[in-house]
């Protein structure tokens, strides 16, 4: 089947509006007609040749998106044509012994990793493969994923909204619930007040924490963040000592989702002792951290996340029914719609700061 999809063919260069060819879904799998898809950080990353999962081009990215079931292959009993889906980030096999604890964000399945390689093939142009992001690509028309990745909505939802929630949204909010487990009355710092930062603030007033402190180096964002619920905001100089202006001795929890080498130190230093602080924004792989080995020593802790360490049919189905009764704002984070053709347009105003998140619709 034709379909149209933009194909990223050389690093540092716009990607192509090409008709490619796709093929049919296989066992346990199923095609999705792509209906949105939102520009994400982690595509400029592939853009930019630093994805440790694009290697060999060429390459359709996107992978927080949601449709609508086209077609399902032989096996497949958990969706249906029609059905309208969120693909996650990840189909966890349930078998393996990550699942098993209930850690499903660390599949460790067979198919786990040739997926994050961009799966098997599935899409040609002019002969040629064309790999797809996490196994999904979909700034295209239709996606063929596995099963276990598809995850059923109430077909009222909007597919703009929806598909935020597959990566910047549980991202966030799950680094928040899942991750650091915030507790209720407790004092927070963001760092970095992009589309994943805003949902961290957005799971910290979720969670019931009563201080939350935004910085970001761009004051618009930080007025912003206090629409989704930051109560104090910083233009960060001088972090620690700024953070303890406003919660004497630090806080409770701080997030790092700026990915920038140096950031993540000064959040940590901006902790109380028994303080934790997680790293949501993924700095360049191999860069060393150096942290003041006296401030762990007081009972800090420092932690990683893979995307909210999120288990899809549970996380995603919960965030998708906080949005319904007011409690998650998704509408406020899309900043603009573009359609496929201006995708490049989308990806420069990523690349420029000047949106939460971009949302390329079909």
């Amino acid at each position: 089947m034709l379909m149209r999809a933009a194909v990223l063919t050389a690093f540092h260069a716009p990607m192509e509006i090409r008709e490619v060819e796709i093929a049919g879904p296989g066992p346990g799998e199923a095609r999705v007609r792509i209906k949105a898809s939102g520009v994400c950080g982690s595509d400029l990353k592939a853009i930019d040749g630093k994805s440790p999962v694009v290697g060999r081009l060429p390459f359709v990215l996107g992978h927080e998106s949601a449709g609508v079931v086209e077609s399902v292959g032989a096996g497949v009993t958990s969706v249906a044509p029609g059905d309208h889906v969120i693909i996650a980030m990840n189909g966890p096999c349930g078998r393996c012994h990550p699942c098993g604890s209930g850690r499903f964000h660390l599949c460790s399945g067979p198919s786990r990793l040739p997926t994050i390689m961009g799966g098997p093939p599935r899409i040609t142009l002019d002969g040629q493969e064309v790999r797809r992001f996490i196994g999904i690509g979909s700034f295209a028309e239709y996606a063929v994923v596995p099963e276990a990745m598809c995850v059923r909505i109430d077909r009222s939802a909007p597919f703009a909204a929806m598909c935020l929630l597959a990566c910047g949204v549980v991202t966030g909010v799950g680094a928040v619930l899942n991750v650091a487990r915030v507790r209720p009355g407790s004092t927070v710092l963001v760092v970095g007040c992009g589309g994943v930062g805003l949902n961290v603030v957005q799971g910290a007033v979720l969670a019931g924490a009563t201080t939350i402190v935004a910085a970001d180096v761009a004051e618009q964002k930080l007025k912003t963040a206090e629409r989704f619920g930051a109560t104090h905001t910083l233009l960060p100089a001088d972090l620690p000592r700024q953070v303890s202006d406003v919660v004497k001795g630090g806080v409770d929890y701080a997030f790092d989702a700026t990915g920038v080498p140096g950031v993540l130190a000064r959040a940590f230093a901006s902790t109380r002792p028994g303080g934790t602080t997680v790293m949501v924004g993924s700095p360049p792989q191999g860069h060393p951290l150096e942290l003041d080995t006296g401030l762990l020593f007081a009972s800090r802790s420092l932690m990683g996340t893979q995307g909210g360490d999120a288990a899809p049919h549970r996380d995603l189905p919960m965030l998708a029914t906080q949005y319904a009764r007011g409690h998650l704002d998704l509408d406020a984070l899309i900043s603009e719609r573009l359609p496929l053709d201006a995708v490049n347009e989308a990806v420069t105003h990523v690349r420029e700061g000047t949106v939460a998140r971009t949302v390329i619709t079909f």
